[in-house]
């Protein structure tokens, strides 16, 4: 039997995974219900398995007969912090969280792709690595990679995709070259005096100093940059005044968001991005404190493993008009950390 027919065999099991990984999602490194389900899968196929990698990663070992090179293949796990409001059979019982990015998908796929393989074993001249990584975005690929995830045996090349919605069902997606954003989360926090609105004389506003910060940052991706190198800048929150009254000039404010864009050293950006928020605080008499967190590099793809992967899906899809590639995004994807090690592709 051929591998795409074993694949429409295990339909309904396959639907049947992402159907109870979607009505039992957890958040990023508190996937322990998830693991273990995992676990067990690929234990049940006789990999050699470990668990408990950077908290509740997992990650099954395929040996093959000789002493070839190793493909690491990844899915992640994580849910988000979102209520479900789908009425379905499979709807999350997990008050606040939700697979509303498609992990679930891609654990399903891995696993019953981890069931298909293992009956190859006999015919493998290498091995693969089945990664299950938890708090995809930040951190989770790089702990993983830390405990050793990527030795014994080394990992010589990678592959992980994601489901796309604006993508037509049936079509693929791969590109060469970057595919997704580096991203770095910013906190600020800009201080003033606390004065009332009759007397503002007296007092530093925060707030209009923080309205100056969030406008005046967007010039960077406007005029500092190439506009052909995208840089984003979005504040995601920002809050201030603890007043129960609205007739008080608050002490502080603090801001939040992500710097996204495809620079390989994002360090300039950064440097622009604090010079711009320095100026204005002095102009308007407050002091600040920004903190940085450093979130994923590019996803580069390597072009011959981009190759690789449109020479197989030519065997898979309908037509080679399906082969495409419309899907190039700013969002991070911490998958990146495993294109930096390795020659790797990420598909969708």
């Amino acid at each position: 039997m051929k591998i795409k027919e074993q694949v429409n065999a295990l339909k309904d099991e396959l639907i049947a995974l992402r159907r109870g990984f979607h009505r039992r999602p957890e958040l990023g490194f508190e996937e322990w219900q998830t693991a273990k389900i995992v676990a067990d899968y690929l234990e049940s196929l006789g990999l050699e398995v470990k668990s408990g990698i950077a908290r509740t990663g997992v990650v099954g070992l395929l040996r093959g007969k000789g002493n070839g090179r190793t493909i690491l293949l990844r899915a992640d796990m994580d849910a988000l912090p979102i209520q479900e409001e789908n009425e379905v059979s499979y709807k999350s019982v997990n008050e606040g969280s939700m697979h509303a990015c498609g992990h679930d998908g891609h654990m399903a796929m891995l696993l019953i792709a981890a069931k298909i393989l293992s009956r190859y074993k006999g015919e493998m001249n290498g091995n693969i690595k089945f990664l299950f990584q938890p708090n995809e975005e930040n951190e989770g690929a790089r702990f993983m990679i830390e405990e050793g995830v990527m030795d014994s045996p080394h990992v010589d090349a990678a592959l992980g995709l994601h489901l796309w919605t604006p993508l037509v069902s049936g079509k693929i997606s791969i590109t060469d070259g970057p595919v997704m954003g580096a991203g770095d989360i910013f906190k600020l926090t800009i201080e003033g005096k606390e004065g009332h609105t009759g007397l503002p004389q007296f007092a530093v506003d925060p707030i209009i100093a923080a309205a100056n910060v969030v406008t005046a940052t967007q010039s960077i991706q406007t005029r500092e940059v190439d506009p052909l190198n995208p840089v984003s800048i979005i504040f995601a929150r920002i809050e201030g005044g603890t007043a129960l009254v609205d007739n008080i000039i608050p002490g502080k404010v603090e801001l939040a968001g992500y710097i996204r864009h495809f620079h390989e050293d994002g360090e300039e950006v950064r440097k622009m991005f604090e010079r711009i928020i320095d100026g204005v605080c002095k102009a308007y008499r407050t002091k600040y404190q920004l903190k940085i967190t450093y979130g994923q590099p590019v996803l580069n793809n390597n072009p011959e493993m981009a190759e690789l992967v449109r020479s197989v899906t030519g065997e898979v899809v309908s037509s080679p008009d399906d082969i495409v590639a419309d899907v190039r995004t700013i969002g991070g994807e911490d998958f990146s950390e495993f294109s930096q090690r390795v020659p790797s592709a990420y598909y969708f």
